[in-house]
């Protein structure tokens, strides 16, 4: 035996490999995106998990075409395990710099593992995007003979699914985007079915990227994007503090976090946030805001259906989901944007074990012509299809007005577990005044004394104390006491039988329907 270290060749070999598949792209490819202030693949993999913390799978997979195995470190696809927050999960980054991070047979096996694995042993998967699509030639002719696609997107919400546009989303990465529980979007991204290229042949004009799919369309039209932001770094926050509410897996309770220092204070002051004229508008955020606990409340799909607001916060250091009526945009009516954009909100909540509190200042569904061709009557039904296989704890609670269909996909009429009132509350089929134009055929400027009379009578016995006298709503609170209720009335309906866990019902309800 010679005096050199043992295996000394394989060593050398190993790191040699090692090296080159971390190259990634090559240096001249890393560093254009240094200098657009655009993080790599694994750059963006550091931010996100903890540090030290990601074993990576499939760190030497190549294409499988022999002319391309050295053209294609990692064969585009970084994957692997890692924590955040000390919590385990699975990741999926794209590395745009080999071959535009194009599907592949290789990398396909790479991220089916990934999604296998997580869903067999219950933890997130996030998935950082940025694609071209398929990779071509390997998928024409008899590639697609090679292309097994199964339960790629099946999509049962076991453990969550983050993802994240960073970039050109085309192919998978659009796919995995619109089957996740949330998605972030970096502003300045694009993600559509086909790449603007290919759409302006088809189309025979010219296609601009943002028109296709950037961030205002799928922020703002589609509903796909549920926060945008401006950086990767960003980027990486955001999916970090969105799985912060939710459990690992659906078979768990909600972590529960320490409750700030002056969390019950901004509820003392809530009287000041509410007008006391019934037709001055505010916004709902404020409201909740003062009573959730301090700088907790993480807003989802602001930009999209914006009479409703929803998201996830915390009271008395426990998960909540909202569903709020918003009076500042359409003066609270509910839209067919605002009906999918809460649904898919219930959904969420429903299938990873997370209480809702529904907030109700609303004057009813948006009606007309333009409303229908949206499908706004199957998406109110839709909306209580759901509710009604909800069975994490609902908890209602009346603010201002609440009409109509409104009233009862809002948690009235049977359709939560609790429901209360301010003493501001006023309910009924619809506006009193529009209903004595529609009973008696009567305008206010033709008669506006009897017009008064007439709403009078159709106004009667709508509010707080009139619902509470029937037990129609089963308290009348005074809005200062807001968080205190919700406090009780949470901790009253805890599933305590199961462990903090639902039935799941709406597990398999459609992604992006």
């Amino acid at each position: 035996m010679g005096n050199g270290m043992k295996f000394e060749r394989q060593i050398r070999e190993h790191a040699e490999r090692t090296e080159r598949a971390k190259a990634m792209g090559g240096p001249a490819k890393l560093d254009k995106r240094r200098q657009s202030g655009i993080l790599n693949v694994r750059e963006r993999i550091d931010r996100l998990l903890d540090p030290g913390s990601f074993r990576e799978s499939g760190l030497f997979g190549v294409s499988y075409l022999p002319e391309m195995r050295e053209s294609t470190p990692g064969d585009g696809k970084v994957t692997g395990f890692g924590k955040i927050a000390g919590r385990r999960v699975g990741v999926v980054g794209y590395d745009f710099t080999v071959k535009g991070s194009s599907s592949s047979y290789t990398n396909n096996r790479k991220m089916a593992h990934v999604k296998e694995i997580s869903g067999k042993r219950g933890f997130p998967v996030v998935f950082l995007g940025e694609s071209t699509g398929v990779r071509m030639p390997d998928i024409m002719g008899e590639g697609m003979g090679m292309n097994f696609e199964g339960p790629r997107f099946l999509r049962i919400r076991e453990a969550p699914w983050v993802a994240a546009i960073m970039g050109n989303a085309f192919g998978s990465s659009a796919w995995h985007a619109c089957c996740a529980d949330f998605c972030v979007m970096r502003k300045d991204s694009v993600m559509a079915v086909a790449s603007p290229g290919v759409v302006s042949m088809a189309l025979g004009r010219k296609v601009t990227p943002e028109e296709l799919g950037g961030w205002q369309v799928l922020a703002e039209h589609s509903g796909f994007a549920d926060r945008v932001v401006d950086t990767d770094e960003q980027v990486a926050d955001t999916v970090k503090r969105f799985l912060s509410y939710l459990p690992t897996n659906n078979r768990e309770a909600p972590p529960v976090a320490e409750v700030p220092p002056g969390s019950d204070e901004a509820a003392k002051g809530m009287l000041e946030l509410i007008p006391e004229s019934a037709t001055q508008v505010y916004d709902v955020r404020k409201i909740l805001s003062a009573f959730v606990d301090k700088d907790s409340f993480f807003e989802i799909k602001d930009r999209f259906g914006r009479s409703i607001t929803t998201g996830l916060a915390r009271l008395n250091g426990r998960t909540i989901g909202i569903v709020a009526n918003n009076p500042l945009f359409k003066g609270g009516a509910m839209d067919a944007d605002a009906c999918c954009k809460a649904t898919d909100f219930i959904v969420l909540c429903d299938s990873f074990n997370i209480p809702l509190v529904f907030l109700h200042d609303q004057p009813g569904f948006l009606i007309g012509p333009d409303s229908e061709k949206r499908g706004v009557i199957g998406k109110v039904i839709n909306w209580m299809n759901a509710m009604l296989q909800v069975t994490v704890p609902r908890i209602s609670l009346i603010l201002r007005k609440s009409y109509g269909r409104g009233f009862i996909n809002m948690g009235g009429a049977g359709t939560s577990d609790e429901i209360s009132a301010w003493w501001t509350a006023e309910v009924s089929f619809m506006n009193p005044r529009t209903a004595v134009t529609v009973v008696h055929g009567l305008k206010e400027e033709d008669d506006p004394a009897r017009f008064k009379d007439l709403l009078r009578e159709m106004a009667r016995n709508g509010g707080a104390y009139d619902l509470a006298a029937v037990y129609g709503v089963k308290e009348v609170l005074d809005p200062r006491d807001t968080r205190e209720y919700l406090k009780e009335a949470l901790d009253v309906h805890t599933l305590r039988l199961s462990g903090g866990v639902g039935q799941h019902k709406l597990a398999n309800w459609p992604t992006s329907y």
